[in-house]
């Protein structure tokens, strides 16, 4: 019987080890989006965890409603790792980014760091950037 409890309680203290452990491996990014020019549609974020993925598939997305002026939005729960994150305020709410002919985006979009593209979109590589064992804030500017 004894056994048994003692059994128990170790088996306990392992999830409980286990899951403060799981804990401290995953942190919040905050990103602070500026220049928002109307409260209509919604902001449509993609955080991306590779350059394979960036821009085709997200790693975690989230819409938020506009607010005119600036916005901020977290993402929690996010692995330590390298991230890029894209986004774009969706001003008519039709699920798209919206673009001309020539593919040129016709409404505002953003990219961590700020990064800016040269005829396309920006590289992985001027917008990646590292979470790690702090809060991570991003400021995009649309």
């Amino acid at each position: 019987m004894k056994t048994t409890h003692y059994l128990t309680l170790i088996l306990l203290c392992c999830i409980c080890s286990f899951t403060a452990q799981a804990q401290n491996d995953t942190n919040t990014i905050q990103i602070q989006i500026s220049n928002i020019k109307s409260s209509e549609g919604t902001i449509s974020i993609g955080l991306y965890n590779s350059e394979e993925s960036f821009y085709k598939k997200t790693f975690k997305s989230k819409k938020v409603k506009s607010e005119k002026g600036e916005l901020i939005v977290t993402l929690e729960n996010i692995p330590k790792g390298t991230y890029a994150i894209s986004l774009f305020h969706d001003e008519n709410d039709n699920n798209k980014l919206d673009t001309n002919l020539f593919k040129i985006p016709k409404e505002p979009y953003g990219t961590s760091n700020n990064a800016k593209g040269r005829f396309g979109p920006p590289s992985w590589e001027d917008a990646k950037f590292s979470v790690s064992d702090t809060e991570v804030i991003q400021s995009i500017k649309l």
